[in-house]
């Protein structure tokens, strides 16, 4: 072949293939901006982004990898929300790790003795967030992401980047939350209002301060929130931290109950033991409640109730939460001695903190009433420091005090 024929050949060829790489490109951009654009993805659009980034990668350079990886791991998301598939969250998860170990390289000579420009903080946070999908606790993670919360690269448009971070924001107050930090809970969740974390913390800080009648407006004010917020989630929200209403039931019942609005709390503990039947705290606080507004034989079988329904939620039927709840049941019954040994074995098993406290009080109780004085009324009267404001305490003070009257007989 001839010279000049040669280098028209090449030239052509090489033009051939800068407009194929510029119709992948194209399009890879524009199914992205098509899933990115929308509040709520449609599976068609998400698999077709996801098909024309792959094509892109192979035939892409270094510098264009992190975009490229980033976009497909973001329409991976959008299939994984649309589908429930959980192997597409982990999809998701690998591309934003492969976009975060290409960012260094994007720079093919970058001015010398000039660090590295560290990876994006919405990057980061966003693999975090997609780690959370997986089942994994990625808290560790967007903590150190969320130090650094940047959104001043090319990578991602600036509005996404910012609901990255506000969805980030959720994440670590809904840790602080899971872990009692109620204060700083409510620091990171404020001025999410819509997202009802911010009223359920308040709802929680309420509660721990005593002041009930808050709580029941704050728990309320984060349930409506939440049935209105998640009838058709948009992908950011399904994104955050997903509400338990059974839980805010029960928490909003366990509230009213203490601000003395018994009969509505048994009709929302009603509606929380019938959102999850699984869960036995409803099913005892409504035994709570109907016990305080005199409903004898309906508060002992709603005792009977949470005790069975603890059990069948415990591994081999080894359950502090149960044994406690069958000890109540018994002491109601007046069955002392069997109520005693009930507690006894609450306290040899795995049981919350809250749970133990009264446990043990419950226990001393028990002893009281069956007869016995002197060091059992010291340890009851101890123990009523420790207990949750479920526990009788009043009842056991009478109790301790008419003990001690006897004893000086």
């Amino acid at each position: 072949m001839k010279a000049w024929a040669l280098t028209l050949w090449v030239t052509f060829t090489l033009s051939a293939a800068d407009e194929r790489q510029l119709a992948l490109l194209l399009k890879a951009q524009s199914d992205f901006e098509r899933v990115q654009l929308s509040a709520r993805p449609v599976l068609a659009d998400a698999e077709s982004c996801l098909q024309a980034e792959a094509s892109a990668i192979p035939v892409s350079p270094p510098e264009e990898l992190p975009l490229l990886h980033f976009r497909k791991g973001w329409c991976a998301l959008a299939a994984a929300e649309v589908t429930g598939n959980r192997q597409r969250f982990v999809d998701a998860t690998t591309e934003f790790d492969l976009a975060k170990e290409a960012w260094p390289v994007r720079l093919r000579k970058p001015p010398k003795n000039t660090p590295p420009e560290p990876v994006p903080g919405g990057l980061r946070a966003l693999a975090a967030i997609s780690r959370f999908q997986t089942g994994a606790d990625a808290g560790p993670e967007l903590t150190e992401a969320m130090s650094a919360p940047t959104c001043n690269s090319n990578l991602m448009p600036a509005e996404l980047c910012r609901q990255v971070l506000d969805t980030g924001r959720l994440w670590l107050g809904w840790i602080a939350l899971r872990d009692s930090k109620l204060d700083e809970a409510s620091r990171l969740l404020s001025g999410s209002n819509d997202s009802g974390w911010s009223q359920y913390a308040q709802g929680r800080r309420s509660f721990e301060a005593g002041s009930y009648r808050d709580a029941v407006t704050n728990y309320s004010n984060a349930i409506e929130t939440w049935k209105a917020a998640w009838a058709q989630p948009t992908l950011f929200r399904s994104l955050g931290p997903r509400p338990s209403v059974p839980i805010a039931l029960t928490d909003l019942g366990a509230a009213q109950l203490l601000a003395s609005d018994v009969q509505t709390a048994i009709r929302t503990l009603d509606s929380a033991a019938k959102a999850d039947v699984k869960q036995a705290r409803p099913l005892f606080l409504r035994a709570r409640a109907k016990e305080l507004s005199g409903q004898v034989e309906a508060s002992l079988a709603d005792y009977n109730l949470a005790s069975r329904t603890a059990f069948a939620a415990a591994q081999d039927l080894a359950s502090g939460e149960a044994h406690l709840y069958r000890g109540i049941l018994l002491y109601r019954r007046k069955d002392f001695v069997g109520a005693e040994d009930e507690f006894s074995t609450a306290l040899n098993f795995e049981i919350a903190p809250a749970l133990r406290a009264d446990a043990s009080a419950w226990r001393h109780l028990a002893t009281v009433a069956g007869g016995a004085c002197g060091a059992a009324r010291a340890s009851l009267e101890q123990a009523l420091a420790q207990v949750s404001p479920f526990f009788p305490k009043s009842e056991a003070h009478s109790l301790a005090a008419a003990c001690g009257a006897t004893a000086q007989r």
